[in-house]
């Protein structure tokens, strides 16, 4: 299954309170509970001002949808075509 990256433009990311981090994680997770098993997140990056998601979807089209129905931004969804690491290296 595609794997993809979410950019998600959220000003003040970062401050954001273990509270509040939950309450967002809560609200995705009842979207995908309603979605199926189709996409899948898979974890996510709070930065200063943006979260960088990734997530296991069939298209974009799903991840776009699920985005909607969550009030959630999705300013960038780019595919994964490749995943490198130190052991790439060797």
């Amino acid at each position: 299954m595609p794997k993809y990256v979410i950019e998600r433009e959220i000003p003040g990311a970062g401050k954001l309170s273990g509270d509040e981090l939950k309450a967002i994680s809560q609200a995705s997770c009842n979207v995908l509970n309603k979605m199926g098993p189709a996409i899948q997140w898979i974890q996510s990056y709070v930065t200063g001002d943006k979260i960088y998601c990734i997530y296991f979807a069939p298209n974009e089209e799903m991840v776009r949808e699920h985005a909607k129905q969550g009030g959630f931004p999705a300013n960038s969804i780019s595919e994964v075509s490749a995943i490198i690491d130190p052991a790439t290296a060797e």
